[in-house]
Formats: structure tokens, sequence, C-alpha cells
């Protein structure tokens, strides 16, 4: 598991209007498949959100996921919205697009 601060940066600047975050880790390693581990590895990086931990890969398959990281917005009814594969960084124009949905997402 690896720490992805555009997503924190985005629990930190967009909880208060209505986001959560839930990540699902698919584990690369067998340690990363205990959850004790996980546990550890979520409270060493600091993240605040909820992490689900998908051993069977079965979200990542529902998702047809193909990549770390991927990133989805869901909406209030449990549509998926848009999607964002591969590292980001805040500020980079794909990270300013992805937000201006995500803005635009909360506030309907």
């Amino acid at each position: 598991m690896r720490s992805l601060p555009w997503v924190a940066s985005l629990d930190r600047r967009f909880r208060d209007r209505g986001l959560a975050i839930v990540g699902v880790h698919a584990p690369e390693f067998a340690r990363e498949r205990v959850a004790a581990n996980v546990r550890a590895e979520v409270k060493r990086l600091g993240i605040r959100y909820a992490v689900v931990l998908d051993n069977d890969f079965r979200m990542w398959d529902a998702l047809r996921n193909e990549v770390w990281p991927s990133i989805y917005l869901v909406d209030r009814m449990g549509r998926l919205r848009a999607r964002h594969t591969g590292e980001t960084h805040e500020g980079s124009d794909e990270a300013l697009a992805f937000e201006k949905t995500l803005a635009s997402l909360l506030d309907e």
C-alpha cells in the first residue's frame, strides 16, 4: 500500500462538502493480504478515510480495474460518474479537471 497525497488532500478539502472516500486496497504482495498489516499501514500513513481490503479482487474485477491507483467518483445514487487511472499530482491539469467534476457532483 502506498500513500496517495492527492487523495488525502481531496479528503481534507472536500470532506466538509460531503465527500466520503473509501479506499479499496487490492493487494499486490502476500503481506498486504493480512488485515493487521493493512491497518498498521493505514495508521502509519495517517489515512483518515475508510479502507476496504479486497483480497479476492472482487471490487477490482467489478470495476474492470487494470492499474494501481485508480480513482472513481460515485454519486449519491451509487452511479459511477468519473474515473481516473494512474498517478496524479495535486495542481496538475488532470487533477484540476477531476476536482472540477468532483465539485460539480458535490453541488448536485
